[in-house]
């Protein structure tokens, strides 16, 4: 089983955002590779964002995602290997960010 480590879950995580854009729902695939394995991310989710207003102007940053759908595949040498992905977990990052 390929372990998932916190530092996975923030790459993970920071390309979901950059694929959401400014999108209030997403459903596509997003690729990337860490810690020697490669890793793909087919999802459908709800995108909630949180309002911040600053000196510099307000933005409106990504504050959860809620799954419809999603899995996660991970690849080691071109095999792919069960891994131990929470989506929970990943809700947690982006929460804590």
């Amino acid at each position: 089983m390929y372990p998932v480590s916190t530092e996975f879950y923030r790459q993970v995580a920071a390309r979901l955002s950059e694929a959401v854009g400014g999108r209030g729902y997403y459903s596509g695939s997003i690729e990337g590779e860490t810690s020697g394995a490669a890793w793909r991310l087919t999802v459908s989710v709800i995108v909630y964002r949180s309002r911040l207003s600053q000196p510099e102007g307000v933005s409106e940053p990504v504050s959860d995602f809620v799954p419809v759908w999603w899995e996660f595949h991970t690849f080691v040498d071109g095999s792919e290997l069960l891994n131990d992905f929470s989506f929970a977990r990943l809700r947690e990052i982006v929460k804590n960010q």
